[in-house]
């Protein structure tokens, strides 16, 4: 039989210093145990693979041991090995998943009556408490609040928002922190050395981010890799055994924006889907890489960065590409990405048609840049002076039998038109994705989408998108229901926007004036009604 033990259980932390990441609970412990200052019931909280339970166990040997070493178990006597081993009567690990009933705590109410067999504290470790029933809870209660002075309690939960606050009030709590990467990658640093396997910094950042803030899950992955890589472990190796998303791909992204090329973006979707990359993952990491240049843009660092320091040097190079409205803008649009991907039966075809918006869209532009834009617009704006005068000049008077009266005269408007900001997409964007627009219309309001089908996109005008419609019974209907029709917008193109509409000279033109009479003869068919009947078949009632 094998004596291999895996490296989370074999390098479990013997001693409070050993534990990763979690002083200040570990001081604080520490101080308790030399001020005597010990609490009936302890609550550790935090994510998974942070030591909960290992500091759970540290404490119980603690105050069980018979020869502390500075306030730490000595790991030699007789109490400290049982505990270590899992076979100590005085300390009970109890799973609250598959012990959550009441039943099993009213027996455990009985136990906790008998004093320890050998140690000075009988001591209780649930894991996972949050999963007991309301019943159970209600159950512990009375024996929680006045114990025998014998008795400890330590609970541990990943779900704290699920322990009644009846629990809390009667437990000292602890919330441990998630693990940094560079805390990790030190602990599989020496793990390595001990076990005399070679492995490179940049595959330990790889195997400690994937742990995600977890030191038994980054353990475990490199259990993983050493088992496929042998003594000699590298980065390539445990991309290719995790099938993990390589950081050259969101390289390769920043380099077709600069480009604006649309053909690379669908070949990269192509190479992402031959290799069997997951598109969700994919996704997370490119906008953790627009995160990395928006960090070094703004600090001018790249400390707060976990990445290698080849990719440091490209992130730097990067920020110039990019304002920090470009890199905000783009977050935004990957997030609304990542979050409707999963619910679309065509994953690469939606992946593959947001990539490529995305190498082509429009910067955005500075606020320095806009509010230049617009001071040279009053300034060469002739009407805005003459407003202006309107605006200052006095109301005229003129004399009656009583004296002399003002003038009433009808409101002046604002003597400067609201502003125009320089173009937030283009027009070819939006005529080339026209039809995709009204067809979204078309499924959240059939009789709007009617409405468009017979106007026409005629102009992007700074952040308006202006609608020609050939006769009045468009232009009303679109000016009653413009802001839907920008926020059905803003779903598809991801911008902001105003809709406009305005009479088409040109379609009246073409047409317009057999439209209108149709429009106004009592046989004419109403537009709604003429789609009722075009999509559904409907049939007047006779």
């Amino acid at each position: 039989m094998s004596n291999y033990v895996v490296t989370a259980r074999k390098w479990r932390p013997m001693v409070f210093g050993d534990v990763v990441g979690q002083r200040h609970i570990t001081t604080t412990l520490r101080n308790a145990l030399a001020t005597q200052r010990l609490a009936h019931a302890y609550l550790f909280s935090g994510p998974r693979g942070v030591g909960k339970t290992t500091t759970a166990r540290l404490l119980a040997k603690a105050v069980n041991c018979r020869s502390p070493n500075d306030l730490n178990p000595d790991n030699t006597c007789d109490h400290c090995k049982e505990i270590t081993e899992g076979r100590s009567f005085d300390v009970l690990e109890i799973d609250g998943a598959s012990n959550r009933g009441v039943e099993e705590i009213r027996n455990l109410r009985e136990a906790v009556r008998y004093a320890p067999s050998k140690g000075k504290y009988r001591i209780y470790i649930i894991d996972e408490v949050h999963m007991l029933t309301k019943e159970a809870f209600n159950a512990l209660l009375k024996t929680l609040e006045e114990p025998p002075a014998h008795v400890m309690f330590i609970f541990a939960t990943t779900e704290i928002q699920k322990v009644p606050a009846t629990i809390l009030s009667r437990c000292q709590r602890f919330d441990f922190r998630r693990i940094t990467v560079g805390e990790i990658m030190e602990n599989l640093k020496g793990i390595a050395s001990a076990e005399k396997i070679e492995i490179d910094d940049d595959a330990l950042l790889v195997i400690a981010k994937r742990g995600d803030g977890s030191l038994r899950d980054a353990q475990s992955i490199f259990d993983q890799v050493v088992s496929l890589c042998g003594k000699t472990v590298t980065a390539p190796q445990i991309l290719e055994a995790l099938h993990i998303v390589e950081q050259d791909f969101f390289f390769r992204v920043t380099d077709l924006m600069k480009e604006k090329d649309g053909r690379g973006a669908i070949a990269l979707v192509d190479e992402l889907m031959s290799r069997g990359h997951d598109i969700r993952e994919f996704l997370s990491g490119l906008i953790e890489h627009f995160r990395n240049i928006l960090v070094v843009k703004e600090t001018g660092s790249t400390d707060l960065l976990d990445a290698s320091d080849l990719h440091r040097k490209r992130y730097t190079e990067d920020t110039a590409l990019f304002t920090v409205a470009d890199l905000l803008r783009f977050q935004r649009f990957l997030s609304v990405t990542e979050s409707t991907i999963r619910w679309t039966s065509q994953p690469r075809f939606k992946l593959e048609a947001d990539l490529v918006q995305l190498v082509t869209m429009q910067r955005a532009p500075e606020v320095a840049e806009v509010l230049e834009y617009i001071q040279q617009l009053k300034k060469n704006s002739p009407d805005v002076s003459i407003s202006s005068e309107r605006l200052e000049r006095p109301p005229p008077r003129e004399k009656n039998r009583s004296g002399t009266r003002a003038v009433p005269q009808e409101p002046v408007p604002p003597a400067v038109p609201a502003p125009l900001t320089p173009a937030v997409i283009s027009e070819q964007e939006v005529r080339s994705r026209w039809d995709e627009f009204i067809r979204e219309v078309r499924i959240r309001r059939i009789s709007l989408g009617s409405v468009l089908e017979t106007s026409r996109f005629r102009s992007v005008e700074g952040n308006t998108i202006v609608i020609g419609c050939p006769a009045e019974f468009q232009l009303s209907s679109i000016k009653r229901n413009h802001e839907a029709l920008a926020k059905i917008f803003e779903s598809l193109f991801h911008v902001t926007v105003r809709i406009q509409a305005a009479l088409d000279s040109q379609q009246q033109k073409e047409g317009g004036s057999e439209e209108t009479a149709a429009e106004s003869s009592p046989d004419s068919e109403h537009p709604v009604i003429a789609a009722l009947r075009r999509e559904l078949g409907a049939e007047p009632l006779q």
